[in-house]
């Protein structure tokens, strides 16, 4: 034991054995003299004029005369090149389509390019927004714009831009998403210019070189490995002693943690600050970080469940300076008074007095958007936080506070890898008003501190080609192209660039391409089902069905258009239609409410006669190993109260459903809607009720997700 320490001591179960005991250090704050030097630069640096960095002009330069690929850390300064772009472009009379990946991020990207450029001048298409759609420059999500693209092919027409600039291009390797990312890339026309914007990626070049291949244009790539802002990794010691993460780099040491992290791990039984199954003490922890002035702090915690017991933990945590105090609460008041929803929520007590939040995908948007508007301004210690934050969204904090060295992929819990870890840290150091950033690892059960130390000077990973086939791209691209062309365009696709420049190697375990022959394969096989069931011909051409299911670019369309083939579907009441979508959309695991109703019978019988209806579809596409999922009647259940006009509070209490996955069930039911809607000429009945339905349910607090 060193000197000076003093330790409690805890069991983890009554009737455990005495042994199991095992000792918690008094946290007491503290530094090792080797960051006296480091903490004494913290600051704001002096203001000055803005001036472009290399990269920028260099992008710039390059965009004019071929395609081109930004990649850069998280901070450095992409959406400057994207303003720049847009303004040589509306300056010479052209059209932009800006795509970004999430509807959060196109909201932010559209009030901000309307500041900047005029309202007039910029309209929005997220499926949920369509706003001012004539205007020169057009902010909205990849799939709005691969969707265009879609139509754009089978009208023989070319889309109606100059210019497309496509944000966090990284998203290609996305496992759920990376799909629409490579179509777009594959089915822009080659004379409109493409600039994309990425995070720091392993494989640009390749990237670049595949593109120029399939576009017939040339791509070039503008580099910057400079973060704005420096990083320093930290390690707090569970006494409450922060290290420095890293050894000095030098050549025989690189990547090495420092010795006095080495001995710590070396210890038999490393001390945590908390038991295996609990959390750190935060209000310590913020104790901490507060005497060297690392605030405000951004934690990154493995669940939602745990960000809101985080900011439980700090009840006890005050913010000293009235002044912020004051501004935070005006800044509440004002934002609160707007949306009466989140100013009953059940955390603005504690945001208001302890000026600490939780921000995951479980708060209402407008409650995150809060969050957002007040650590941007500089009026939180810190946010607690899932993941999911680092990607796309504007939280700049002094210092990111990481528990954990994995991460759930919606599967499985699997090691960060480089990109991951530095999109977390870049959040770290904010432009204009830090001077150094920070990264603190926390030990615990899930930080593998030799993995962080690892990740530190790692090279960014490289990205893999997603594309994976599924009904809504092969009904789409039938339209326009036949089955040879189709099988052609696959072998087009990076999956297939990659196989064939690097073989087989390529192919990882993070690729889950293991030839173009699975590619092709996977189309035939939904091409013969398609033909087996009628929508496709014989010939390869699309049958009258094939051609209106086409247009339900959605995650089941066959599911949905087979309802609408047999007259499953409720279609003259639009909230029995809606109840009956949610079921089919929803993904997630729902479980009823101990004690709650199971819903009115009206609602029950339509439920249990289009489950009934359905079923023999689903199993047979099954038994030909199609993905299919069982109808949700909590989903149903849930949505039909809402549709009935019942409060949010009393929905959201009579449901097992968290506020921010009600409003996405409401958001992508609404989203399944429109694409019924667009079936008017051929079933204008459930057209009709799918707009009704529409009407009804975007209301308050679902419509300040937008």
């Amino acid at each position: 034991m060193k000197p000076g320490f003093r330790y409690k001591k805890y069991s983890r179960k009554k009737g455990r054995p005495h042994h199991r005991k095992r000792k918690l250090p008094v946290i007491k704050p503290g530094a090792d003299a080797s960051l006296n030097k480091i903490f004494a630069g913290i600051g704001t640096p002096t203001p000055k004029p803005f001036q472009p960095d290399r990269f920028q002009l260099e992008a710039l330069d390059v965009i004019r005369q071929s395609d081109c690929l930004v990649t850069a850390p998280t901070g450095a300064g992409k959406t400057w090149i994207a303003e720049q772009a847009i303004a040589m472009a509306l300056e010479a009379g052209k059209r932009t389509w800006y795509a970004s990946p999430l509807k959060a991020l196109s909201n932010s990207k559209y009030s901000e390019f309307s500041h900047a450029f005029g309202a007039h001048r910029v309209g929005i298409l997220t499926g949920d927004r369509k706003e001012n759609t004539d205007a020169p420059v057009i902010i909205g999500t990849t799939e709005i714009l691969r969707n265009q693209l879609y139509d754009a092919m089978h009208r023989g027409e070319t889309l109606a831009t100059d210019l497309v600039i496509l944000d966090e291009a990284h998203y290609l390797g996305d496992d759920e998403r990376g799909v629409v990312w490579e179509e777009t890339m594959i089915y822009l026309p080659r004379r409109i210019p493409l600039l994309m914007l990425s995070a720091t990626v392993g494989n640009a070049d390749d990237i670049a070189a595949w593109l120029s291949s399939v576009r017939e244009r040339a791509c070039q790539v503008v580099r910057e490995l400079h973060r704005p802002v420096p990083l320093t990794p930290l390690f707090l010691h569970p006494n409450g002693t922060l290290f420095p993460l890293m050894a000095q780099q030098k050549k025989k040491t690189r990547n090495r943690l420092h010795k006095k992290v080495q001995v710590y791990l070396k210890e038999k039984r490393p001390l945590f600050m908390a038991p295996p199954s609990k959390l750190p003490p935060f209000t310590d922890i913020l104790k901490i970080l507060k005497k060297y002035r690392l605030l405000p702090a951004l934690f990154f915690l493995k669940s939602r469940s745990d960000c809101n017991r985080a900011i439980e933990m700090c009840r006890y945590h005050r913010s000293e300076d009235p002044e912020v105090t004051t501004r935070r609460l005006s800044l509440i008041q004002e934002w609160t008074g707007q949306n009466s929803h989140i100013s009953r929520h059940r955390q603005r007590e504690i945001l208001e007095n302890q000026g600490v939040g939780a921000h995951h995908a479980g708060q209402l948007p407008a409650w995150k958007l809060l969050l957002e508007h007040l650590m941007t301004k500089g009026l939180l210690d810190a946010v607690f936080a899932t993941s999911t934050v680092a990607a796309g969204v504007n939280f700049p904090a002094r210092t990111a506070v990481l528990l954990n060295s994995d991460r759930f992929n919606g599967k499985e819990f699997l090691p960060l890898d480089p990109t991951q870890f530095h999109q977390m840290t870049g959040r770290a150091g904010r432009r204009g008003m830090d001077r150094i950033g920070f990264a603190i690892a926390l030990p615990g059960r899930y930080m593998d501190l030799r993995h962080a130390g690892r990740l530190i000077g790692s090279p960014p990973s490289n990205v893999y080609s997603r594309i994976q086939i599924n009904f809504s791209m092969v009904l789409n691209l039938l339209l326009s192209h036949t089955p040879e062309q189709i099988e052609d365009l696959l072998r087009r696709s990076f999956a297939a660039f990659l196989i064939k420049k690097h073989g087989n190697k390529s192919g990882d375990r993070t690729n889950p391409m293991d030839g173009v022959t699975l590619l092709t394969d996977q189309f035939r096989k939904h091409l013969s089902f398609l033909v087996e069931k009628a929508y496709v011909s014989g010939d390869g051409d699309l049958t009258d069905d094939g051609v209106w299911a086409s247009r339900l670019r959605v995650d089941q369309p066959l599911v949905i258009a087979e309802g609408f083939r047999i007259g499953a579907f409720p279609t003259d009441d639009p909230a029995l239609l809606a109840a009956i979508i949610a079921a089919i959309v929803n993904d997630r695991d729902m479980r009823e409410k101990k004690g709650s109703s199971r819903g009115d019978r009206k609602l029950l019988r339509a439920f249990r006669d289009v489950e009934k209806r359905l079923r023999p579809f689903q199993r047979h596409m099954a038994s030909r190993s199609f993905e299919t999922r069982p109808l949700s009647f909590v989903a149903a259940s849930t949505l039909y109260r809402w549709m009935k006009e019942e409060t949010w509070e009393d929905v959201v209490a009579a449901s097992s459903i968290e506020e921010g996955d009600l409003v996405m069930l409401v958001l992508r039911t609404a989203d399944n809607l429109r694409h019924i809607r667009a079936l008017y000429p051929y079933f204008p009945d459930a057209a009709e009720a799918a707009k009704k339905a529409i009407d009804i349910m975007l209301r308050e607090p679902v419509t300040m997700a937008y």
